[in-house]
């Protein structure tokens, strides 16, 4: 699977862990009546419709039966908590028995997921970026825009065990969290990707660090 979408196994463990908890909590909502009743809710009815659309024809299509269709209270579906259009979207059948079973097949959630973050640009020959440390937050804290590594170097930031940052020739932007006095974060090109999943920093943090624990843990998981 790896070899086909191009994305390693440690980070699509990873957003299965922070989303779902590994499969476990995948959300007790009925998704029709959940989006239909955000569709009358009135700050995002037009949005809500169009997913709630989508759901239907999943539903149609013979992927799941409606009532085995739960997820969150906002439609987010199965253990990689998709809504209905990213279903429609990336959703793969991997085992080929004609469902894009994303509730109960793991071969199925960890292909859709990869096909994810291929779709929006994932970088195999990447990470997601580091934690560094600073000593002087000010001299940093201005620099909005990518920057190539040696110019962090020059600007003073080491990785987090003081040690120098590496020589790649790659950009990175600055992500320094709230109340952070010495040490951020330097992501690279596949963290957008990540955003891309979910808009949050801290998000995309969390799964950065989770994937890299996972690596230095010699990640071995089974699609069964």
């Amino acid at each position: 699977m790896e070899k086909y979408f191009n994305v390693q196994p440690r980070f699509i463990v990873a957003l299965w862990g922070i989303e779902t908890d590994f499969g476990r909590v995948t959300g007790f909502f009925p998704v029709v009546s959940s989006l239909a009743t955000l569709v009358y809710d009135g700050r995002r009815g037009s949005y809500f419709e169009k997913e709630l659309m989508h759901a239907l024809n999943i539903i149609k299509g013979g992927h799941i039966k409606m009532e085995n269709m739960k997820g969150s209270w906002a439609g987010a579906m199965g253990q990689c908590q998709f809504m209905p259009s990213s279903f429609v979207r990336y959703a793969i059948d991997w085992d080929k028995d004609k469902k894009k079973d994303i509730w109960t097949t793991k071969k199925d959630v960890f292909a859709s997921a990869s096909n994810y973050l291929k779709s929006v640009g994932w970088n195999h020959n990447q990470t997601w970026g580091r934690k560094v440390y600073f000593k002087n937050k000010k001299n940093v804290v201005k620099f909005k825009k990518w920057l190539e590594l040696k110019k962090w170097s020059e600007l003073g930031l080491l990785k987090d065990d003081k040690t120098d940052l590496p020589t790649v020739k790659i950009k990175a932007r600055l992500i320094i969290p709230k109340n952070s006095k010495n040490s951020g974060y330097l992501v690279y090109n596949n963290f957008e990707s990540i955003l891309n999943w979910n808009r949050s920093n801290y998000f995309g943090i969390a799964v950065g660090t989770l994937s890299d624990h996972l690596l230095n843990q010699n990640l071995k998981v089974s699609s069964r």
